[in-house]
């Protein structure tokens, strides 16, 4: 049986600066076949050019413009016109370990029960490295907050099924409600024993202008819309904004029979 073609999505606003590294460090992985997409999202800086002089020296690498539209948006085109089987979205300012691919495929093939694969991460920039604590994963975990960055590997049809990432969500952690949306129902997931992740700190990382106060309130709502059945499942009511609480909160405000009334405190 042959491998399944993987393919790596790399959505691209104004990445020039680390385009090629990422190009690059994806190529080096020790698993084949892959294809790799880049998904110009209407640079106004050199990335579109550097994207295209990559895939006229590499045929695995396909070139996608389109004009600005965000980040879930480019990660949309890319699901949808991706060849492979299995995904991997790979931000154009980060890097992967080169086992990273080949070791997360093993498990999605072995076991049909595992949705979602990812591994242990480090943050970096020109200062050093520090590893990313990640919580270990459960459905009520997740509930409170995302222990899964975006460059997991999963099926296509997982993430078409669920209609892929939500591109009205414009407040920052669209992959923490993606993978809700996938997650919520069942499915198994496994975090590899091994640092496969480098997430790059810039002063432009996104990270950084969505976690403002408002940003999270936003970012809240958003969620308590669109999931509460999960929420109510795993916190008996709604995340709050202090959500580490939430659950605790929610019991208590039913244990005296208060209602919400539709609001959210």
């Amino acid at each position: 049986m042959s491998n399944p073609l993987v393919s790596i999505i790399i959505p691209c606003y104004n990445q020039a600066r680390y385009l090629q590294e990422t190009v690059e460090n994806a190529l080096k992985s020790s698993y084949r076949p892959v294809e790799l997409l880049i998904v110009n999202d209407g640079s106004a800086d050199e990335s579109l050019q550097i994207a295209l002089d990559l895939a006229k020296q590499n045929s695995e690498i396909r070139v996608i413009d389109q004009p600005n539209g965000g980040v879930s948006k480019a990660r949309n085109r890319g699901i949808q016109e991706a060849k492979g089987e299995i995904l991997l979205p790979l931000d154009g300012d980060d890097l992967i370990s080169s086992n990273y691919i080949e070791e997360g495929v093993k498990v999605l093939i072995s076991r049909p029960e595992v949705k979602v694969v990812y591994c242990q991460a480090v943050k970096f920039n020109e200062s050093g490295q520090k590893a990313w604590k990640l919580k270990p994963f459960s459905r009520y975990q997740l509930a409170r907050d995302n222990m899964i960055f975006s460059a997991a590997l999963f099926w296509k049809k997982d993430a078409m099924e669920v209609g892929g990432f939500s591109e009205d969500m414009k407040m920052g952690r669209e992959d923490w409600e993606f993978w809700i949306k996938m997650l919520k129902n069942g499915g198994e997931v496994v975090q590899l024993p091994f640092t496969g992740f480098f997430y790059r700190l810039t002063p432009s990382s996104k990270r950084k202008k969505t976690g403002t106060q408002a940003k999270k309130r936003e970012r809240i709502d958003y969620l308590n819309q669109k999931h509460a059945d999960f929420f109510e499942r795993e916190l008996n009511g709604p995340l709050r904004y202090q959500r580490t609480y939430s659950k605790a909160y929610n019991n208590l405000l039913k244990f005296l029979g208060w209602k919400e009334e539709g609001k959210k405190k």
